[in-house]
């Protein structure tokens, strides 16, 4: 059985992926994709498999926030273009 600690777990990142889905694009349908995915993982009741679907939904996270910080550098790097040595 999932102890107190671990649902509030659970609950801090269903939070924090709703949060960083408002940036994805409409047409993917992140919101959608995440409440299924918790749902499908709501009746678990082994120990290790909700700690596996907790590291998951952290790994997601991670990869959410690497793929926006991604979108920055480049949006970045075409706002301000490089200078080259025949520039100088």
């Amino acid at each position: 059985m999932a102890s107190k600690a671990t649902r509030l777990r659970a609950l801090a990142l269903y939070k924090e992926l709703h949060r960083l889905g408002r940036d994805y694009e409409p047409s993917y349908d992140f919101h959608g994709k995440l409440r299924r995915l918790f749902e499908k993982n709501r009746n678990l009741t082994d120990d290790e498999e909700i700690e596996k679907a907790l590291k998951f939904g952290e790994y997601i996270k991670n990869e959410t926030l690497a793929l926006y910080s991604l979108r920055k550098y480049r949006h970045l790097k075409r706002m301000y273009p490089s200078s080259t040595a025949s520039d100088t």
